[in-house]
């Protein structure tokens, strides 16, 4: 009996060993894989991953105001180039039109139709990814193991345009939630831009190429990190910081309106339609500002700087007028010489008197006097004139 017992416990123990070895087999193979994922350029991202980088949209009836924005956001300009660097991918990682091409190409995310204002995220305006890649001329094999239901594509990273991809367009939108009572920004879908030259050249046609759901790519932004100035080398915001703080900049060129016409069609001149993108942008800005009564001091400041701005405005004006007042007076003398020198002294007492009775006609009122009768008479008295002849 005893021996039967340890022989069961030894069988016992080369069972458990067995286990814990093929335990050790599959962890050695998960991180193989994982590497070769990384190689590839595609993370493995889980359901959990995803949830938890997802921004949830706010339900209608927690919201009370909306506004949709349409920005182009030009990767020439400013901060806007963290987007743009690195044309290929390097050690410090890849850009965002990489990750999106990729993303497409291994069919782990949708892509729908280019609209102009009509955008719908649904089934039915998914692209099919083949039929883009064709359309720009963007050279692709199938990869191993695609089939009619999942197509997976592969291709060489000099065959991506990036270089050419110099702006994007998103889609923003502005909602005032009940829930925080603030106003906050959020992107919802952007739009890569292609810019080709022709072949007759001149001026770059551009060719905007379909719409990704910001959601859907945000846990593989998260793990790409780019540099937002020149002055600090340390990668310290990913790409989905990027959007989240809204650190880009870029000009309206759209509302959402019933007509579905951009700004440029609503303000055809150049001086309404740069006015129209400052007062929205304006309203956008300080909507949360008009929300509340503001404190009493900040009151009293403004107050007190109106009072500021206005009082100087007033001693401008007044400055203006006495220097225009100077001016004329210094100029009447001139025009009095003049007229001087050109008349005689008789001429000038004789209008001297005539500007005197004009300035007391205006003053005074003529009174009528009673009427006297013309007929002369006779005194018998001879004039002095009379008695010299």
């Amino acid at each position: 009996m005893k021996s039967l017992r340890l022989i069961i416990a030894f069988l016992l123990l080369g069972l458990a060993f067995q286990g814990n070895a093929q335990v050790t087999r599959r962890s050695g193979n998960d991180t193989r894989n994982k590497d070769k994922n990384k190689k590839d350029g595609a993370a493995v991202i889980t359901d959990r991953q995803q949830s938890f980088y997802e921004v949830r949209e706010p339900r209608d009836a927690d919201l009370q105001w909306m506004k949709v924005i349409y920005r182009q956001i030009d990767l020439t300009q400013g901060k806007n180039a963290a987007l743009y660097y690195p044309e290929e991918p390097n050690a410090d990682g890849e850009n965002l039109f990489f990750i999106i091409m990729r993303l497409l190409a291994k069919n782990q995310i949708s892509a729908y139709e280019y609209l102009d204002g009509r955008e719908m995220f649904t089934d039915e305006f998914k692209i099919k990814v083949a039929e883009q890649f064709d359309r720009f001329h963007i050279y692709y094999t199938e990869a191993k193991g695609s089939t009619a239901k999942n197509p997976i594509y592969e291709f060489e990273n000099a065959d991506i345009p990036s270089n050419e991809v110099l702006s994007y367009l998103i889609i923003e939108k502005w909602e005032f939630d009940t829930r925080s009572n603030q106003m906050k920004a959020r992107v919802e879908a952007l739009c890569p831009v292609l810019h080709r030259m022709d072949e007759w050249g001149g001026e770059p046609v551009k060719y905007p190429m379909f719409w990704v759901k910001l959601n859907d790519i945000r846990p593989y932004m998260a793990q790409q990190y780019v540099f937002t100035d020149d002055d600090n080398n340390l990668a310290r915001y990913s790409i989905d910081d990027f959007f989240k703080l809204n650190m880009y900049t870029g000009e309206i060129y759209k509302t959402k309106n019933l007509r579905n016409q951009s700004l440029r069609q609503m303000y055809p001149e150049d001086a309404a339609y740069k006015h129209a993108q400052d007062s929205i942008e304006k309203r956008l800005r300080s909507f949360n500002q008009d929300l509340w009564v503001p404190p009493l001091e900040v009151l009293q400041a403004r107050a007190e700087a109106e009072e500021k701005a206005r009082a100087a405005a007033e001693g401008e004006l007044a400055e203006g007028e006495a220097g225009a007042e100077q001016v004329e007076g210094e100029a009447a003398p001139a025009t009095e010489e003049k007229s001087v020198t050109r008349t005689t002294k008789r001429g000038s007492k004789s209008s001297a008197k005539k500007e005197s009775k004009s300035k007391t006609k205006k003053t005074k009122i003529k009174e009528r006097k009673p009427k006297t009768s013309t007929q002369t008479v006779n005194t018998g008295v001879r004039s002095v004139r009379n008695r010299k002849k």
